[in-house]
């Protein structure tokens, strides 16, 4: 079996007068072998997973719900965190609207309003 040596030369180290000499070199990751991706590809990638992610967040202020891992009901975009309560436990709180806004009404000046 043919042996592979590897020489790993880093540019920065050597004199200005030596760097100009040595030719461009492809570095290769030592786990698997495989050229690995010069600045350019890798700002690349880092730009095209930025756009990902922006196209992937929901506009502000919009809602939505998914069934949690649990088998719970979680709505998001109410705040940082979804709320997530089992389905008896949305139901109560349903059952409770005319309760809530009435409270919500005499405690007005109390409660803070998140703009």
């Amino acid at each position: 079996m043919a042996r592979t040596e590897v020489v790993l030369i880093n540019v920065r180290m050597l004199p200005a007068t030596h760097a100009a000499h040595v030719p461009s070199a492809v570095v290769v990751s030592l786990k698997s072998g495989l050229p690995m991706p010069n600045d350019e590809a890798l700002k690349a990638e880092i730009e095209r997973l930025r756009a990902e992610n922006e196209a992937l967040k929901r506009p502000r202020g919009q809602m939505s719900l998914k069934v949690s891992e649990k088998g719970g009901l979680s709505v998001y975009g109410l705040g940082r965190f979804p709320v997530t309560l089992y389905r008896e436990q949305w139901e109560k709180l349903l059952g409770m609207t005319d309760e809530i806004r009435k409270f919500i009404k005499e405690h007005d000046e109390q409660l803070k309003k998140k703009e």
